[in-house]
This record gives structure tokens, sequence and C-alpha cells, in this order.
């Protein structure tokens, strides 16, 4: 009872965010727009992103990538805010973006790439553990968020959480080799404000059945939903909310393997998938 009140309360809370019908209405401010004034500002051409791009909060991967030498920025990305690093991998090229942390800053980015020609964006982050499922570091496909953040709410009508496509869902754990990364599914906490993870609110998500908490998911699954965007998220649960020494290690390279390794079966598993013939009706 009490993990249901403490959803309706932020969905009362958040409901005051939009006003009803303002979800259809298109948005007089477009990422097109934005990044033609910053192309033109610093004389870039226009240009692609490589079809599949990742975010990278933590910016270990990123780190890790530059330091090998592998990592390449890329020549057209016009955003004010951030770079965007290129890389190859299995012969594929990849695009990725570091530190960049919470809901709004994901989605900023997340529209600004598809605006780009990005196909599909994944996202790794760094994630609490909630309900123990293993020892930390593993790795978690979320497959829905809890909204408690306050982006979410401006592309969705309020509801507890924002989900994975399902299709994305079957397409990755269908295809999954578990003796690379073990993958547990399952449902996190998105939150804005990760130094309010109280006791309480934290057995009250463990009670919703709740395995992580990190700061993006919900807003990037209701971007992915309201503007039909393929973007999925993975959880690395690397700590227990610093409440032991020793905490918040990510494995081999701060986690930069595990990393690549979840990144190449995602991107394996979509090309394979949009290699398939159509079924017919």
């Amino acid at each position: 009872m009490a993990g249901t009140l403490c959803i309706t309360s932020t969905i009362l809370t958040r409901r005051r965010c939009s006003r009803e019908g303002d979800y259809e209405a298109p948005s007089l401010f477009t990422p097109q727009n934005l990044l033609r004034e910053a192309r033109r500002q610093k004389g870039l051409p226009e240009g692609r992103v490589p079809a599949i791009c990742m975010l990278d909060p933590d910016g270990d991967l990123v780190d890790f990538l530059q330091a090998a030498g592998h990592a390449r920025r890329h020549p057209t990305w016009a955003s004010y805010h951030t770079v965007l690093e290129t890389f190859v991998q299995d012969e594929n090229e990849y695009g990725i973006i570091g530190r960049v942390v919470d809901a709004s800053f994901a989605t900023l980015m997340a529209e600004e790439l598809f605006a780009s020609c990005c196909q599909l964006l994944i996202s790794i982050t760094s994630a609490g553990q909630i309900l123990p499922i293993g020892q930390p570091p593993y790795v978690i496909l979320i497959d829905k968020a809890l909204r408690d953040e306050g982006t979410s709410y401006h592309y969705l009508p309020p509801a507890p959480y924002s989900c994975l496509d399902p299709m994305l869902r079957e397409m990755v754990s269908a295809r999954w080799d578990h003796g690379l990364v073990p993958l547990y599914v399952g449902a996190s906490w998105t939150t804005d404000a990760p130094f309010r993870e109280t006791e309480a609110l934290i057995a009250q998500r463990r009670d919703e059945g709740i395995l992580a908490v990190e700061m993006e998911a919900a807003a990037l699954y209701a971007a992915s939903q309201a503007r039909q965007y393929q973007i999925i998220c993975f959880a690395h649960v690397t700590n227990q909310m610093g409440q032991t020494e020793g905490d918040f290690e990510k494995g081999e390279a701060s986690g930069s393997e595990t990393a690549l390794s979840v990144m190449s079966q995602t991107a394996r598993a979509w090309r394979q998938r949009n290699m398939e013939p159509t079924r017919p009706f």
C-alpha cells in the first residue's frame, strides 16, 4: 500500500507539469532548428551521425576509447553542449557522448541525435542496487522505469512507468549471449534527486519489485514512445549507494569492457532484426 500511495503522489504532482492536450501539440522549438543555428555559428556543414549511438553518463567508456586512441571527434556534430566521438567496433562505426547525466540532459541529447539521423540509441548508465539479485557489478536491461523525474511528463500523460518498446525487449532478450555478459531484465527507478534516496523510499521501491535506481531511463523511454525513437536503456549496477567502503567498482577498465560487450550484442541483435524479411500478416 505504501508503494502504491507513493506512486500515486508522484503522478498527481507531475500532472501539473503539462496541461491536458499538450502532448500532441508540436513544439515551437525543435532540435532541427537548434542544430541549424549551431552549424551556422560554428561554420559546420550538415552531416549524419552513425546509425547507432550511445550515451555514456559516467564518461568512463569515452575516456577508455580516447586513451586507447580509438575515439575520433565527429566532424559535423553541432550541439552547443557536447562533443560526439565516433569509434569502430567489429567493423561498425558508433557514436558516443559522455557525461550525459540526468533525464533532461539525456533527452536533449537524444532529440538532437535522432534529428541528426541516429536510428538506435543505447544508454548504459551506472545504477544503484535496490532489490538484491546479485553482487555488483551486473547489468540490467531496463524494461520499465518509474517516472520520478520531470522530463517524461512533458512527453506522455501521467502514469507510473514509461516502458521499453516490447519488440526491442524481445529482440535483445532472444539474441543475448549470457556467456559474454549475464543479463537481468526488470524495472528501474528514475530519480532526479539522487541524494534524496531515503531509507523509506528505497524500502518502498524494493516492495514494488524495482531492481535499481538511475537518472535517465524514464525520460528516454517517454521520448521514445512519444517520438517513435528506438531507445534501449541498460543499468550497470555498480553500487549499493555507498553504504560500505569499496563501493562503486565497475570491473575491468572501469566497466568499459562490459559496456562494449553490451553495445556490441545490442547492435548485432538490432542489425539481425533489420535484415529479417517482413513476415506476412
